[in-house]
This record gives C-alpha cells, sequence and structure tokens, in this order.
C-alpha cells in the first residue's frame, strides 16, 4: 500500500530591503517554489496561510523586527457594498469584463506603463520592460485568468483595467491590478474588487483575496473600507474590526524565529492510489 505523503517545499528568506509600505522599515520575505503537478494544491494551501503569488514563486512577509502586513480577504456571502461603493459601480457600468487566459497583449503593457509611470514611477517594478510584464502575466503554474476591462462607448475601444487573478478552490486571489490613471475618479481599484465579488459570488466561491493590508500605509488603507473583511493574523483568520484597532508598530520580540514559522505551515498531503 503507498500512503498519504506530504507535499514536502523547501523555504527560503530574502535579504532585507527597503519597505514598500511603512516608512523606515525593512522587508523581508519567506518564500517557496511553486511547481511540479501539485502546484495547485500548493497554493490553495499556502494562500490559506497568508501567502501570496509572484509567478512562480509563494511568499509571505516575514520581516525580522515587524508584523504589520496582515492578509486580508473578502466573505463573498455576507458582503454587502456601502453607498459610496454602490457609487463606485454606477460610475463603472459602462465598463464590459472579458476574462480570458494568462496572456500578455501590448494593450496591457502600454496600460501597465501609464499606470506604473503615473502612481508608481519610484517602485520596485518601475523598469520592467515588455518580456519582464510577459512573465508576470504569463508564468503561472497554476489556474489563473487576466480579467480586462473595456470602455466600448467611443469609437474605438479602449482597455481600462487588468487583473491578474488566480482562481483557488475557496475563492479568487487577486494577484495584480492596474488601471488607466485617467480614470482615477472612478476608484477603479476599488471598482475592480467589487467586480470581483461580483465573479466569485457567480461562481459560488466564498472568499475574494485581496492581498495584504498594512495598518499605516495610505497605499493599502482603501482595502480596510470593505465590508466582510477578513485578516490572517496569529495564524488564524479573524474577522476585522475597528481599523483603528491595529497599529503599524509591533515590538520586535513579537516576531517569531523563522524555523518556528516554517514549522507551523501546514501542508498538504498528496494521496497515491491504493495498491
Amino acid at each position: 500500500m503507498r500512503h498519504t505523503l506530504p507535499i514536502a517545499p523547501q523555504f527560503y528568506v530574502t535579504a532585507p530591503q527597503a519597505c514598500p509600505y511603512l516608512d523606515k522599515r525593512r522587508e523581508r520575505k519567506l518564500f517557496t517554489a511553486l511547481q511540479g503537478e501539485h502546484a495547485n494544491t500548493l497554493n490553495n494551501t499556502l494562500s490559506k496561510q497568508g501567502f501570496r503569488r509572484s509567478q512562480n514563486v509563494l511568499y509571505r512577509p516575514s520581516c525580522a523586527d515587524c508584523s504589520a502586513c496582515l492578509s486580508a480577504r473578502i466573505r463573498v456571502a455576507d458582503f454587502k457594498p456601502s453607498r459610496s461603493q454602490r457609487r463606485c459601480l454606477n460610475r463603472n457600468k459602462v465598463l464590459e469584463r472579458e476574462a480570458t487566459s494568462p496572456w500578455a497583449t501590448e494593450e496591457q503593457y502600454e496600460l501597465f506603463r501609464r499606470y506604473l509611470d503615473s502612481r508608481h514611477a519610484d517602485g520596485g517594478m518601475a523598469d520592467m520592460d515588455i518580456f519582464e510584464f510577459a512573465a508576470m502575466i504569463e508564468e503561472t503554474p497554476v489556474k489563473s485568468r487576466v480579467i480586462e476591462y473595456w470602455d466600448r462607448s467611443g469609437d474605438s475601444p479602449e482597455l481600462i483595467a487588468t487583473c491578474l487573478t488566480d482562481v483557488l478552490d475557496d475563492g479568487l486571489s487577486m494577484v495584480y491590478s492596474f488601471y488607466d490613471p485617467d480614470w482615477a475618479r472612478n476608484s477603479l481599484g476599488s471598482y475592480i474588487i467589487l467586480d470581483h465579488v461580483r465573479i466569485a459570488q457567480e461562481a459560488g466561491l466564498p472568499y475574494v483575496y485581496l492581498g495584504y493590508w498594512v495598518p499605516g500605509s495610505p497605499k493599502m488603507g482603501y482595502k480596510a473600507g470593505f465590508g466582510a473583511l477578513e485578516i490572517f493574523r496569529g495564524g488564524a483568520w479573524q474577522s476585522m474590526t475597528d481599523a483603528e484597532d491595529y497599529d503599524e508598530d509591533t515590538h520586535p520580540l513579537s516576531v517569531d524565529p523563522i524555523a518556528e514559522q516554517v514549522a507551523r505551515i501546514s501542508l498538504p498531503d498528496t494521496r497515491a492510489p491504493k495498491e
């Protein structure tokens, strides 16, 4: 008889570098490769423990003296849009959604460049060329989709927003999104999240994974405005209370050693057929 064996990926830690969210902080990531026949299973399992995907890597913040980054997800069944979110949906009702395979296009890259130049000109992606962009979109060993939003109200169709999305067994994970900076007043970042909630509802999926919410970071503040929000904290998902209850300042002794963090990660099993 063959027995159930755990998938045993190797975990690594990046060198510290400047934190993109909080001033005067240093970020470090715990990561593992995502590859092989069990890539989907590993992505599903680790996403439920606060990990995120970037191409063929799964990572989670593991900073030496900070634990401010909190993975966030929306409970789809309990979500009700606020008045401002309903206005956001109404403002963007002209947009048409198209879901495609993870394949990069020139239209996407042009939109991506305009988005970065307008909002993240000094960020880590600022120097990405079209080949690196294509790798970000296409190098996925898991079930992924590109969700495009088009404005076809004028003489020629315009790509307004794009989101690279993973399809997990319990929800949608929004890997990366970008949009036309000329539409900034339409709150497209929030609109893409709201539309992913609708997609999850249509598909019968219970969660939409938003990535990380960071108390004290203006870049991430909008995520706290979504109802039915859960955060991964202390090894478990918990309903988020008032955003003011969370602080970006954490004591360095509150961060566990890497070995202890890895030991607490639950890994999936692969069940081979009985002989």
